[in-house]
């Protein structure tokens, strides 16, 4: 019979090769992206869909990014990213990994913060990670934090909530590169956000997880009066990618919202038991009739 010792020996060092295995493999990933960002490279497309690759973000983040940081002038390579989890999936985890940018996070989950700390590129680059809820009230106090410069390279927002209000709030930063999520379901022409609720959750906000955020429209009339360009969105239909408008040039194509805005090619809708129901693009708006939400031009609150 093993002995208790024994076998916690063992089960460690099945997890320190688990580990390791998972290094490698990151590593093998780093190393694909490389190859299909020197393949973009050649591209001359101001379609940012074209540049798509993943290796870390959810969908193609890491190669819009990957194509827009050669070609956008970048005084200081690092990233403000909130909305992370436990940053293993992100959109700016590649440029820490493969270019050595320096990043601060934010997650409100203690757990996802400490797996992120014992992660291997928690040590091996230069990240700093915060537990918080993040609020229009605290935003600036918490952006303090990661000793950031107003010139930032990147801000990355996915809050799945407040994301306008956020948004709104934050003083002091003039990122180059400005990604924010933008809720689909509320199609490309109407400037809505949910209103602002400061423990806004969308697991409790609607049984259906559908409502959440702001319509496109809405992000990109609030980028335009700071002083930001809509130059894309990625092909799953969820995140849009901003320039500050003295980094525009002829190799970007400014878009209104109507013209950049893609549907959702997912379906994360739940039934009222919590199970994924996936219900079609065109029927995902109708499971929010009667909601609240907020015409950002007006100023007015209305119901879906």
């Amino acid at each position: 019979m093993i002995s208790p010792i024994t076998l916690v020996k063992k089960l460690k060092h099945t997890l320190n090769r688990v580990g390791l295995i998972d290094e490698k493999l990151d590593q093998v990933k780093v190393n694909q992206g490389r190859i299909l960002a020197t393949l973009n490279a050649g591209r001359t497309s101001t379609n940012l869909q074209d540049y798509e690759f993943k290796v870390f973000s959810q969908w193609g983040e890491d190669g819009i990014l990957q194509h827009l940081t050669q070609i956008v002038p970048i005084a200081h390579r690092n990233f403000i990213e909130f909305g992370v989890e436990d940053f293993f999936e992100s959109n700016c985890r590649y440029l820490m990994t493969k270019d050595n940018w320096q990043g601060f996070v934010i997650d409100g989950s203690a757990a996802n913060i400490a797996r992120m700390k014992s992660a291997p590129f928690y040590w091996q680059h230069q990240l700093n990670a915060i537990e918080a809820f993040v609020t229009r009230d605290n935003i600036n106090e918490l952006l303090a934090k990661s000793g950031f410069g107003p010139d930032l390279g990147i801000l990355s927002i996915d809050l799945d909530g407040n994301d306008f209000h956020v948004l709104q709030a934050i003083t002091g930063f003039t990122p180059r590169i400005l990604v924010c999520e933008y809720n689909a379901v509320f199609g490309p022409i109407r400037a809505l956000t949910v209103p602002y609720r400061p423990d806004f959750q969308r697991s409790k906000a609607h049984s259906s997880h559908l409502y959440w955020g702001a319509s496109l429209a809405a992000m990109t009339l609030l980028a335009r009066q700071r002083g930001y360009s809509l130059v894309g969105t990625n092909s799953a239909g969820n995140n849009a990618f901003y320039l500050r408008n003295d980094l525009v040039t002829d190799r970007f194509q400014v878009l209104s919202a109507e013209q950049a805005y893609a549907p959702s090619s997912y379906r994360e809708s739940r039934d009222p038991h919590g199970h994924l129901s996936f219900e079609p693009a065109h029927r995902q708006l109708q499971l929010l009739q009667g909601l609240p939400v907020v015409d950002v031009e007006t100023g007015r609150e209305e119901r879906l």
